[in-house]
């Protein structure tokens, strides 16, 4: 893998709010990845997230608009807790110290990761943030994107709008039809330029959480995968929304608790 990060692309990545690492895996490790998700999806039998008997497709509590969304793109959640492929792969400290010195922060535990797959002909991902949906609230929050198919234009490629992240703030506008609803909520980005971020598969990018972004509808007869994983710097504490915690943990939870639960958010990446 391809794990070095530059003092340039801290830099960049600070400024911009994302970032692209190319050839982030090789060819050998493209293989291992996409058979382990593969894998992982089809023994959860379409099950959206453990603990909970949603499918995909079925309201989630969530994502608005369930019907418009199960045609943006196939979600699978926290594939790391029923995969031990995907545990191993998820669990490695040098994609947590990757995350960690782009956010500058001194420690990374795994939010959630997630599949994301657009199926041919998939409706476009309106522009969003990712921070707002999560039961924490910190600026430095961020997410891997890992291209296991070539994401282009045509197909359903990420779109970011540079520097947004110094301007949103935790109000949560949802992904919904509209794709410029974000700008009711920030209005100052509505005449922003975007930038448009095709990677070839086995590339990589990280984005902050409060970065608006999006993607392309695919206009093609082909899928366009791609492996997440959401990441919350060390010490955050719970602000009260659910979003994927189960009941059982939400029953012990009070606003304000640190969020160190390490059989749900493990720690992967700890400066010594």
């Amino acid at each position: 893998m391809n794990t070095t990060i530059t003092s340039t692309q801290v830099e960049f990545y600070q400024e911009n709010g994302y970032i692209v690492i190319e050839d982030f895996l090789n060819a050998s490790e493209l293989e291992v990845w996409r058979s382990a998700v593969t894998e992982a999806i089809a023994e959860r039998k379409g099950q959206k997230i453990p603990g909970r008997e949603g499918k995909i497709g079925e309201d989630d509590g969530i994502n608005k608009d369930t019907e418009y969304q199960s045609k943006v793109f196939d979600q699978m959640i926290n594939l790391w807790q029923t995969s031990d492929k995907i545990r191993q792969l998820m669990f490695d400290p040098k994609i947590g110290e990757m995350a960690a010195k782009l956010a500058q922060v001194d420690g990374i535990r795994i939010w959630h990761d997630q599949a994301l797959f657009k199926k041919p002909w998939a409706n476009p991902t309106s522009w969003h943030l990712d921070t707002p949906f999560w039961s924490f609230s910190d600026r430095r929050a961020l997410s891997i994107w890992i291209a296991l198919d070539d994401a282009t234009l045509e197909n359903g490629c990420l779109f970011f709008i540079p520097g947004s992240h110094k301007g949103t703030a935790f109000e949560n506008p949802g992904i919904g039809r509209n794709m410029d609803s974000i700008f009711e909520f920030y209005p100052q980005f509505k005449s922003s330029a975007t930038v448009a971020a095709p990677m070839k598969a086995g590339s990589c990018s990280f984005h902050n959480g409060l970065a608006i972004h999006g993607a392309h509808a695919n206009m093609t007869p082909g899928s366009r995968r791609a492996m997440t994983c959401a990441y919350m710097p060390d010490g955050n504490t719970f602000n009260g929304i659910a979003n994927v915690l189960p009941d059982d943990e939400l029953a012990k939870l009070q606003v304000g608790d640190l969020l160190q639960n390490d059989k749900l958010n493990p720690l992967i990446f700890s400066k010594p």
